[in-house]
């Protein structure tokens, strides 16, 4: 941290690697189900594609912390939706 930003580093070797495989592969199922993870996995296409995958896991654990914190059930494409 330095003063008012904040870099995110990924998912690192350190955490659970049970925790850490189950996100990849909730990552490549999100990459085929979610179209808001699949414009974020196409714009880092041309990098690997298990750094890709990784970004794509670590912004999942970031949703899943948002959800646990607010408390809301999480909604694909919340966005994309009218509301009604």
């Amino acid at each position: 941290n330095s003063g008012d930003s904040e870099k995110c580093l990924g998912i690192t070797p350190r955490s659970r690697s049970q925790l850490r495989s189950y996100l990849v592969e909730a990552a490549w199922i999100a990459v085929r189900k979610d179209t808001e993870m699949q414009q974020y996995y196409r714009k880092h296409q041309g990098k690997n594609v298990k750094s890709i995958i990784i970004k794509v896991a670590h912004k999942m654990a970031r949703r899943i912390l948002s959800v646990i914190k607010t408390e809301t059930p999480y909604q694909i494409n919340r966005n994309l939706v009218p509301e009604t």
